[in-house]
């Protein structure tokens, strides 16, 4: 069983950096595509970034485009989130998933095990 474990939330002030890892075992990790969605108080779970197998195609959602970057560390069965310049507007809950195939979108439908997440929260 695939099992995804997040780390690396906390507390920031705007302008600041995070990078959150997401830790996933059980299973061949390059065979998995990965993403991260958050969820803020009050809002649906939204698509963050993806990134497919190899590392060689990112996605992102249009609000973390050039402050976010999504990678993946395939020989440490990881895949991180750095996140630069932050806004308090990306405070939420942050959720890593694999999804079942070399490639994957925006979808959550796409991913087939998810994390229980971890907080980021960004002060003005």
């Amino acid at each position: 069983q695939v099992q995804v474990v997040e780390s690396g939330g906390g507390l920031v002030q705007a302008g600041g950096s995070l990078r959150l890892s997401c830790a996933h075992s059980g299973r061949t990790f390059s065979n998995y595509a990965m993403g991260w969605f958050r969820q803020a108080p009050g809002k649906e779970r939204e698509f963050v970034a993806a990134i497919n197998w190899s590392g060689g195609r990112t996605a992102y959602a249009d609000s973390v485009k050039g402050r976010f970057t999504i990678s993946r560390d395939n020989y440490k069965n990881t895949a991180y989130l750095q996140m630069n310049s932050l806004k308090p507007e990306d405070t939420a809950v942050y959720y890593c998933a694999a999804a079942r195939s070399a490639n994957s979108g925006t979808y959550e439908s796409e991913y087939h095990y998810w994390g229980q997440g971890t907080q980021v929260t960004v002060s003005s």
